[in-house]
């Protein structure tokens, strides 16, 4: 059936609220992520580093469970359905990580749980996935899916930059004593993301129509309307290449891990190797990742051209090469070493036994004056990390350099790993395979902060970073036994050539 001017509009107008939607759902990630770990210390004091990497871990940990039960839901049933229903969990989760401040102990459970629900919600990256891939041909198929990614990219860069205007607010801001409410720089992010999330649900309601397209983009009937559907085109004819599935998510797998990795490490590693303290580290950073998402945003775009001349498999090979040279110039090199935290010596936490000669080459005079002083922020490298004391900084010219390279190769490689997974799964309902392969990313989620959390904390940015160029170089070996397999289900079936 050809496709009617009206449909292609109504089409394009549901697409647009998916980029919407998966903008959001990237704004929830990260507009706390730099004020996680000052906000966690502010209000339980007995939460430390590894605890951190499980709050971080907890919003994937939610997401992979919730990503292949929205995906089975939207295979079946009208997508409007999942998308409403796990956007006002989001919601609903923002406005308990606002009140975690309120039990009298155990809050950083409380944290973890509001966190958590939030990772629950954003499962719905599955169906707008599904959705796209299903409502674009196979020629609109790598510009919709960077487009996507590009929104996702933009959520990630907007992120940081409202939570960089809420530290103007500060760390005790106003309170609402009849509600219990305080909005501070801390609380006053997701309460503006639980703002957004109600305005998508209204416009999921008064936009999106469910639409299909084939590969070769003409008009087909969604077996998620609801109206009745009883068979597909004869187009979905055929098996999905399983090895090439598996193999896509794999390395989409190592794609997230390294990424979450590098967001999960940016705030202790830089109050460690340059004594930033909480607010400094959560405003530089803010900055920092903010440029990073100007940067992939251009990279979304210029990919998009890239991938008609040179094909979606080459460019995944580039970006994954550019990751490994990122976290390889990470990697500690040099004779200077960071400051040491001079807190634990004033809480008497350092045996007695310990010389104040072996610790004073690594104190400047005006620090050692603040032990005195009670009400001043401990800063640097605490020496209850062992590896403080021989490590070498890393300089902040190798920080942004990483930076740089980190954020042009990994918007390549996520956004290459979502349109050759599409193509390979072809016409078909996408909704699980979806699932799954956000599950996999979640997972991935999960591992990493968990992974550097600790690898990090016990042995030092050295073992943590050339750990990660091992398993990228392991990545880049299967994307090469692989490379063949990973074309477009109707360019296998001779239906359309590549």
């Amino acid at each position: 059936i050809v496709e009617t001017q009206e449909h292609y509009k109504s089409r394009w107008r549901s697409i647009w609220i998916m980029y919407l939607t998966m903008f959001l759902s990237s704004v929830g990630f990260s507009i706390v992520i730099m004020s996680v770990w000052p906000y966690l210390q502010k209000i339980d004091p007995t939460a430390d580093a590894s605890f951190l990497g499980w709050i971080i871990a907890s919003y994937s940990i939610g997401q992979m469970v919730a990503s292949p039960l929205f995906g089975l839901w939207s295979n079946y049933r009208p997508r409007r359905e999942p998308l409403v229903v796990s956007t006002a969990i989001s919601v609903a989760a923002n406005c308990l990580y606002a009140y975690v401040h309120v039990p009298h102990s155990h809050n950083k459970y409380y944290m973890l749980t509001a966190r958590a629900l939030v990772g629950f919600g954003a499962g719905n990256v599955a169906v707008v996935r599904s959705y796209i891939a299903g409502a674009t041909s196979l020629m609109e198929r790598t510009s919709a899916m960077a487009n996507t990614s590009a929104c996702q990219a933009v959520g990630f860069i907007l992120g940081p930059v409202f939570q960089t205007c809420f530290t103007l607010i500060g760390e005790e801001g106003l309170t609402w004593k009849l509600i219990h409410l305080q909005l501070n720089m801390y609380t006053a992010p997701v309460l503006f993301g639980a703002l957004l999330g109600v305005i998508n649900i209204i416009l999921i309601f008064a936009i999106f129509r469910e639409h299909r397209v084939d590969d070769m983009g003409r008009q087909c009937k969604s077996i998620n309307s609801e109206e009745e559907n009883d068979a597909l085109d004869q187009n979905t004819e055929g098996n999905v290449d399983h090895v090439a599935v598996v193999a896509l998510n794999v390395l989409f797998f190592v794609i997230l891990f390294v990424f979450a990795v590098f967001e999960t490490i940016a705030t202790p590693l830089t109050m460690d190797m340059y004594s930033w303290t909480r607010k400094e580290a959560v405003f530089y950073n803010g900055i920092i990742l903010s440029v990073i998402g100007i940067e992939s945003v251009i990279v979304f775009m210029v990919v998009k051209t890239l991938s008609k001349k040179t094909g979606e498999r080459a460019i995944l090979h580039g970006g994954l090469l550019i990751v490994l040279v990122g976290f390889f110039i990470l990697l500690p090199w040099g004779k200077k070493l960071p400051n040491i935290q001079w807190q634990e010596i004033k809480n008497n936490s350092i045996p007695r036994t310990v010389p104040t000669e072996m610790l004073m080459p690594f104190w400047s005079l005006q620090e050692v004056q603040l032990l005195s002083n009670h009400t001043a922020e401990p800063v640097g490298c605490p020496i209850t990390q062992s590896w403080c004391l021989d490590t070498p900084v890393v300089y902040l010219a190798q920080y942004l350099s990483s930076d740089v390279l980190i954020g042009l190769g990994y918007p390549v490689c996520n956004v290459m790993s979502y349109t050759l997974y599409s193509k390979i799964l072809g016409p078909k309902p996408q909704g699980v395979y979806m699932g799954w392969l956000t599950a996999s990313g979640s997972g991935a989620r999960i591992l990493g902060p968990v992974f550097v959390s600790q690898i990090y904390t016990h042995l030092g940015p050295r073992w943590a970073f050339s750990l990660i160029c091992g398993v990228v170089v392991v990545s880049l070996l299967l994307l090469e036994i692989v490379y063949k397999r990973l074309i477009a289900f109707s360019v296998r079936y001779g239906r359309m050539q590549e």
